[in-house]
């Protein structure tokens, strides 16, 4: 089940808010462990008691561990760390593993494991990651291990943000808990933010992804440049989209039901280095990078070189996070390349040229990851590099030919690049500007009626477009979903 289906929309979610408010306050957290559950069952069938599993393991282990003393601790600790990795390893990582070894000439591993994979369980990756913040911070005693088992669960799997993040840290959680209201103000706030993150995949990325895989999939002899550089685009925002987008819906449904989640994107692409675009992109796994793997390894902290391979290390690994593929280990460490490269030669100016050529260079370097990432080998991403880099024909190709004469497509695109700017977020600002500052009870009346009124409108049409748009268009679940 995913958010932008009309099961969801019209049938799970308002049987479950009814459920919220009527159970109070003292089922609610039941009411809402067992719907998540039911939820992450209904896509992934008997995975769910991998779930319940994890929930299960960090819950005891993390009682264990506050309880323990002495170097007992250590090793709860690393048998927690190896319980919650073993079935990501085994569900993700033990193919490409035996066929990297089996790659090696004279190797020969476990051969029938090539050809059948295990399916990967939705969200994995997750609430893996969540699990394991909350045992390390148990274990450094930044919180106290959870008493009950239903807020410990509830923590793990709560379906808003289970499938695709953000990554929660517990002492987020922690209080909001045992006590929050589910009140008017945050179901209209909640339902706004979701309906705004749904617009933001069914009404663009969804429509930009088919354009772009129509490029990616194209017979290598066929791909043109104009084409290449057009797919590359269409899925650096697609990417964008999807993804802001589902975070988007997961922060307000969080909010729907009481909750005030992480935000985890801010306007990536107006980043004028490699290193502001991981403060704005995918933001709550970067924190989780930093705590949990930079730091532990010495961070800054030891001298620059030292730096230097710690960064290269935690992007390997956020390469690997993302897939068991070469082209994800190569897309981290383009990225951890250019990230040291800024560590090198830090270049500081208010100088509005520089910050454009600043902007110009990110922009670039992140679009040509993005095809590392969404290439399926190494051969066809630098095949599909070098069409980008004028290897391919000079004509502009059937595909982007007809798109070229597609008025749809147009606007769609150039919405895209317009929202990726913080549009919205100027004008509604502007609206509250003036509504605070009018100097008369009448300018304040009208100024807040133009700020509500911009809010109701804006909600009411990505709201009718987005349910006809889901109505006509065929499943397309998010592209996280897989990593």
């Amino acid at each position: 089940m995913i958010f932008s289906s009309v099961t969801f929309l019209f049938l799970f979610l308002p049987i479950i808010l009814a459920l919220v408010l009527l159970a109070g306050k003292r089922l609610r957290n039941h009411v809402l462990l067992a719907a998540s559950l039911l939820f992450y069952a209904w896509g992934e069938g008997g995975y769910c008691l991998l779930l319940i599993g994890s929930v299960l393991v960090n819950f005891f282990l993390a009682r264990r561990l506050e309880g323990a003393a002495g170097p007992g601790r250590k090793w709860l600790l690393s048998l927690g760390i190896l319980l919650n990795l073993a079935p990501l390893f085994v569900f993700k990582y033990a193919r490409f593993v035996v066929e990297s070894l089996n790659a090696i000439p004279g190797v020969s591993l476990f051969a029938g494991l090539q050809h059948n994979s295990l399916h990967l369980p939705v969200g994995i990756s997750f609430f893996t990651f969540q699990a394991l913040s909350y045992l390390v911070d148990v274990y450094r005693q930044t919180v106290p291990a959870e008493r009950r088992l239903v807020n410990c669960g509830l923590y793990i799997a709560m379906f808003p943000q289970l499938l695709a993040g953000p990554i929660v840290r517990y002492h987020d959680l922690a209080s909001q808990l045992v006590r929050r209201s589910v009140s008017r103000e945050g179901l209209a706030a909640g339902a706004e933010r979701f309906v705004l993150g749904l617009g933001k995949k069914v009404l663009l990325a969804d429509p930009l992804g088919v354009q772009a895989d129509r490029i990616f999939l194209l017979p290598a002899a066929d791909l043109s440049t104009p084409e290449a550089w057009l797919g590359a685009l269409c899925y650096t925002l697609q990417l964008y989209y999807d993804f802001s987008g589902y975070s988007d819906m997961a922060i307000g449904l969080g909010r729907m039901f009481g909750f005030v989640l992480p935000e985890n994107f801010n306007y990536p692409y107006i980043s004028r280095s490699i290193r502001e675009f991981w403060r704005r992109w995918h933001m709550s796994l970067s924190a989780w990078l930093r705590d949990y793997l930079y730091i532990p390894l010495g961070g800054n902290r030891k001298g620059t070189w030292r730096t230097l391979v710690n960064l290269l290390l935690v992007f390997l690994v956020c390469g690997l996070w993302h897939g068991a593929n070469w082209t994800f280990v190569l897309w981290g460490a383009w990225h951890g390349l250019f990230l040291v490269l800024e560590r090198l030669v830090p270049v500081r100016s208010q100088s509005k040229l520089l910050q454009a050529g600043g902007w110009l260079y990110a922009t670039l370097v992140v679009m040509l990851g993005w095809v590392l990432f969404r290439s399926p080998d190494l051969a066809s991403a630098l095949h599909y590099l070098g069409v980008m880099a004028g290897g391919g024909a000079d004509a502009a190709g059937l595909i982007a030919a007809e798109l070229a004469q597609d008025a749809r497509f147009r606007t769609e695109l150039i919405a895209a690049v317009i929202f990726a700017a913080p549009v919205y977020v100027t004008v509604r600002s502007f609206l509250d500007r003036a509504a605070a500052s009018a100097g008369s009870v009448v300018g304040g009346a009208a100024a807040a009626f133009a700020r509500g009124g911009f809010r109701l409108f804006l909600f009411g049409v990505v709201a009718y477009f987005s349910v006809i748009s889901i109505a006509a268009r065929a499943y397309h679940p998010f592209l996280y979903f897989q990593f």
